[in-house]
């Protein structure tokens, strides 16, 4: 079976880009001076002080977390073990609830601009360059490539486009869109979130209707009700022994235990996801990540449940 777009799909993808990438160097212009009104510094860049919003904040926050690697990978694991994979979205949920209540009034207070400089004031500066290294290291090496790599197979899947093509153009439109900063990236990520959003529930809404009318039924609801039917062991959040994804998943002593620390570290001590909210006053830093904790909950609706769509009509295809 070829997939390929047809040219309103290109077109579409075109404006698209045209007008996050015309947002982009518009705000970049406005905001950072580069129109002669006014000079910018690099803490102003890093950290657009009082700038974004409580929604762009909360946007930026869930543009930043959410890829290829929720929409590719997260979809794969709900085909494969359903929605017991929820649970690291809805325990981020969580923790970033945790981090808005105890975490952010410290940063602010201190006036604190990256996760290295905190570290150096409460200990030392050897520990503060670990940690830098350690970030850098691991967004270059294992994070960026990943994404890229992952977003390149989604893009040239349904447009039938080079891989590489895909993979260049990627990196050069996430270079196109950072270039002026915190406060480019955070409203221009208020229109990916968007319709990150809408792209989403149209996705799930779509396979829901697909599964009903594959049992001569009409209605995402209706799609839903035949889904927990036919496949019930995939909303199961506790996985039996027997189940084959039992062991791709860690174990209720994990999740209340050292689990916590990886996610505190993430959404409290991890640079790339706090600095959207360390240039803001702790009114809007609060309001924006229990925002990005709201969105979260969303996340398996949107990438969860039409992997699981996609499960039961496979299934039905190979009984066929």
């Amino acid at each position: 079976m070829q997939h390929q777009l047809s040219t309103i799909d290109y077109i579409v993808f075109f404006v698209y880009f045209l007008i996050v990438s015309g947002y982009g160097i518009w705000i970049y212009r406005r905001e950072t001076g580069h129109d002669g009104s006014r000079e910018g510094d690099s803490k102003d860049y890093f950290l657009a002080e009082g700038s974004l919003t409580w929604w762009a904040i909360g946007s930026s926050l869930i543009a930043s977390n959410i890829s290829a690697e929720q929409f590719v990978g997260m979809s794969g694991s709900g085909f494969k073990m359903g929605l017991a994979i929820a649970t690291y979205e809805w325990m981020a949920a969580l923790t970033l609830i945790i981090v808005a209540v105890f975490f952010i009034p410290v940063y602010l207070k201190n006036r604190i601009a990256t996760m290295p400089q905190f570290l150096h004031q409460r200990y030392n500066s050897t520990v503060a360059m670990i940690m830098a290294i350690f970030w850098l290291l691991l967004y270059v090496v294992v994070n960026l490539t990943s994404i890229l790599y992952l977003g390149a197979i989604a893009v040239s899947s349904i447009s039938g486009l080079n891989l590489d093509f895909c993979l260049y153009a990627l990196a050069a439109f996430a270079v196109l869109i950072t270039l002026g900063g915190m406060k480019v990236i955070g409203f221009t990520d208020v229109i990916q979130v968007f319709f990150l959003i809408l792209g989403g529930l149209a996705t799930t809404y779509l396979a829901l209707n697909m599964v009903a009318t594959h049992y001569g039924e009409t209605g995402a609801i209706s799609g839903f009700s035949l889904m927990t039917t036919q496949v019930n062991d995939h909303f199961h959040m506790i996985l039996a022994r027997e189940n084959p994804s039992y062991s791709a998943l860690p174990g209720l002593t994990v999740l209340l235990g050292g689990m916590w620390i990886v996610n505190l570290n993430y959404w409290g001590c991890n640079q790339y996801i706090t600095q959207r909210a360390l240039g803001a006053d702790l009114p809007t830093a609060r309001s924006g990540l229990l925002f990005a904790a709201f969105l979260k909950l969303l996340m398996p609706v949107i990438v969860v449940l039409p992997g699981i769509a996609a499960y039961v009509l496979y299934m039905n295809c190979v009984k066929n």
